[in-house]
């Protein structure tokens, strides 16, 4: 009894603390917001993260050092992805909620800036001299680099549903560091042998595995739900070494008050939610499924994770195709194409998959709308927290999931 009390009181402890913290961060950024809105013009350095065409003009998603934020541009402009501009924007009328989710505004004027380029940039230049077709190019700089995708290659994911495949996250860290681990173990091994036996050689390999992660975090520019998977791999790590249980929904509680309370502004991430629920669902089927057989569960877990899902994607996006199917299988694939292609990069013979690529990508399916309702999804929600504790609300919550897929697929 009292340790669980010493235990209980440790967690409540630093629930608070990263709370603390997350003030902190939370009223620096209200500093710099009353920096930003001090005079009517502010004037900064930006880089193009996106353009999205219109028909008489551009919006241009920019980041400047502190925020991002969106402005209209004229088509005449040539201005490309990745660009260093320097600009002079209103900053008038923009609340500080606006300020942290990203907002719009005017521009006054802009110039051009020499860009030095960066160790990212050199692997994008590499990247695209393994591919010819602009769309290609632009997919595995999302799969390596969490590059903006533009609206038409968004649009083919999303009806594929493989938007999760596209955004770096765990799925992509845990491959990864599958890689890494793999690729050093056999060189350290020998030295491990030869000089230093008396370490624990996985836990060398794991800290490695860490450090060359973290690097590729900053080089990515720390994506949301990438940065949700770092802190998960390193808290795994840190309780695998104190025995403590992994698979716990106070873990996942705990990665996302660091994550926020590092960078407050990612409350308003949409990506960085989806990274949450996906690993919230993951947790419910290992509570619930775990004694399956495990070649069922390879099988069944991606069939039930694309239909648990759903309800939520369809709330925010209301694309569906028969086609959606086929990202089960996709999904599954995509754990070897992924390494595949890296060193297929590296090696520069990955133009000759294009052609496969293309034709995926080109292939026209019939599209229609489905919005999840809003009383559903909220329902959807309740049931799913509700599932943590009462195996009676997880039946109820996939007879929904049964429910909203047949309304959603089958439309006559």
């Amino acid at each position: 009894m009292i340790i669980k009390i010493k235990k209980y009181s440790k967690r409540i402890v630093s629930i608070i603390l990263l709370i603390f913290i997350f003030l902190i961060n939370l009223s620096i950024e209200y500093n710099k917001y009353l920096d930003f809105i001090d005079e009517e013009i502010y004037e900064t350095n930006v880089e193009v993260l996106n353009i999205y065409e219109k028909p008489t003009y551009n919006i241009l998603r920019l980041k400047a050092q502190n925020f991002e934020f969106f402005t209209n541009i004229d088509k005449s402009e040539n201005i490309k992805k990745s660009d260093l501009l320097n600009m002079t924007i209103i900053s008038q009328n923009i609340s500080f909620l606006d300020y942290i989710k990203g907002f719009y505004t005017k521009n006054i004027y802009f110039d051009y800036l020499e860009k030095t380029p960066k160790f990212s940039d050199k692997i994008a230049k590499k990247i695209d001299l393994n591919h010819q077709d602009e769309m290609i190019k632009e997919l595995f700089q999302a799969l390596f680099l969490a590059t903006p995708i533009s609206k038409d290659l968004r649009n083919i994911c999303t009806n594929y549903s493989i938007s999760h495949l596209i955004a770096l996250s765990g799925f992509h860290l845990v491959v990864l560091s599958f890689v890494i681990y793999w690729f050093l173990y056999f060189p350290y091994s020998f030295f491990h042998q030869k000089y230093f036996s008396f370490r624990n050689k996985k836990y060398d390999l794991l800290l490695v595995s860490i450090f060359l992660l973290f690097c590729y975090l900053i080089l990515t520019g720390i994506v949301p739900s990438l940065l949700r998977a770092f802190v998960m791999f390193v808290l795994t790590i840190f309780l695998l070494r104190s025995n403590i249980k992994i698979v716990s929904f106070m873990n996942l509680l705990f990665t996302f008050l660091i994550v926020i309370s590092l960078f407050p502004k990612f409350l308003f991430s949409l990506g960085f939610w989806f990274s949450i629920m996906a690993v919230f669902y993951i947790f419910l089927f290992i509570k619930y499924f775990s004694n399956l057989n495990k070649y069922v569960q390879i099988v069944f877990f991606n069939i039930w994770m694309f239909l648990i899902f759903n309800p939520i994607v369809h709330f925010y996006f209301p694309q569906t195709s028969y086609e959606q199917f086929l990202s089960i299988i996709i999904t599954i694939f995509f754990t070897f194409f992924y390494p595949f292609e890296i060193f297929a990069h590296i090696f520069n013979f990955a133009i000759y998959f294009d052609g496969f690529i293309k034709s995926f990508l080109e292939y026209k399916m019939y599209v229609y709308e489905v919005f999840t309702p809003f009383y559903f999804f909220a329902i959807f929600l309740i049931f799913s927290f509700l599932s943590i504790f009462y195996k009676k609300a997880f039946l109820i919550l996939n007879i929904l999931m049964i429910f909203f897929n047949i309304f959603l697929y089958l439309r006559f």
